[in-house]
C-alpha cells in the first residue's frame, strides 16, 4: 500500500443487505477494502491515510453471533491511539463509541429523511441538515473522548454524531451515501418515510469531501 491509501472497512454480514456498503465504497474509489465478517486481517495502519467504517445489520452487542465485532473494537482502539483519520457511518458510529466504553441499545427501526441539528464542526461545512437514516440501534452513552456534534430534531437522539476530542475521528448515525437512486429499494424493504423532505436536499457527498480534506490536513 502507498502511504496515501484509504482503507474501507465493510461490516455487513448479510449478502442481501450490502447495497449501503456498496454505495459507501463508491464514494471512496480506489480504497483498499477489508471485510471484517469474512475474517480478513487488519492491515498495518502506518501506511493508511484515512479509514471509513461502514454500516451493518449486526448490533455491536451481538458478539456471540458475530465474533468479528471484537476485532472491530480492536481496530477502533488502534485508530484512536495512532491518530488515523476515521469516519464511522451508522454501525461504524456505534462501534467507535462502544469500543471506547459507550453504550448502544436497540430501540427499533427508523427509516426515512430527517432534519439534523448540526454544530459548526468542519465535517459539516456546507452539508444540508436533511439526511437519510436507516437504523435500529442508538448510542445512549458516548465513548471516552467522544463528544456530540449533531442531534436530530425529529426524535430525541443527542448523540446523533460524535467527534473525538483529541484524535481525528468522526462518527455519524445517518447514511450520507444513500441518495435518490436507493429510494425505491428503501421504500420496498423498509417503512421508509420522506417526512416532508426530498433527496434533492441531501448533500452526503459534501460530507465525504470534507472528510477527505480533513484527513489530508491531519
Amino acid at each position: 500500500m502507498s502511504h496515501n491509501e484509504a482503507l474501507f472497512v465493510r461490516c455487513e454480514p448479510d449478502s442481501g443487505s450490502r447495497f449501503h456498503t456498496d454505495a459507501l465504497a463508491e464514494s471512496f474509489p480506489g480504497a483498499r477494502e477489508i471485510q471484517l465478517p469474512a475474517g480478513e486481517r487488519l492491515p498495518d495502519l502506518s501506511t493508511v491515510s484515512r479509514v471509513v467504517i461502514s454500516g451493518s445489520t449486526a448490533g455491536v452487542y451481538e458478539t456471540g453471533d458475530y465474533p468479528w465485532i471484537a476485532r472491530g473494537r480492536e481496530l477502533v482502539h488502534r485508530l484512536v491511539e495512532d491518530g488515523v483519520p476515521t469516519l464511522g457511518v451508522c454501525f461504524g458510529h456505534q462501534l467507535v463509541n462502544d469500543a471506547l466504553g459507550g453504550r448502544v441499545d436497540h430501540e427499533g427501526m427508523r427509516a426515512g429523511l430527517v432534519e439534523t441539528l448540526l454544530t459548526e464542526d468542519p465535517l459539516f461545512d456546507g452539508v444540508s441538515p436533511v439526511v437519510p437514516v436507516l437504523h435500529g440501534d442508538v448510542v445512549h452513552e458516548a465513548g471516552d473522548g467522544m463528544r456530540p456534534i449533531a442531534g436530530v430534531a425529529d426524535y430525541e437522539y443527542p448523540l446523533f454524531a460524535t467527534r473525538h476530542e483529541a484524535a481525528p475521528v468522526w462518527t455519524v448515525q445517518f447514511h450520507p451515501e444513500l441518495d435518490r437512486r436507493h429510494r425505491d429499494r428503501l421504500q420496498s424493504a423498509f417503512d421508509w418515510q420522506d417526512n416532508g423532505y426530498d433527496f434533492v436536499d441531501v448533500t452526503g457527498e459534501r460530507l465525504f469531501e470534507n472528510f477527505r480534506r480533513l484527513s489530508a490536513d491531519s
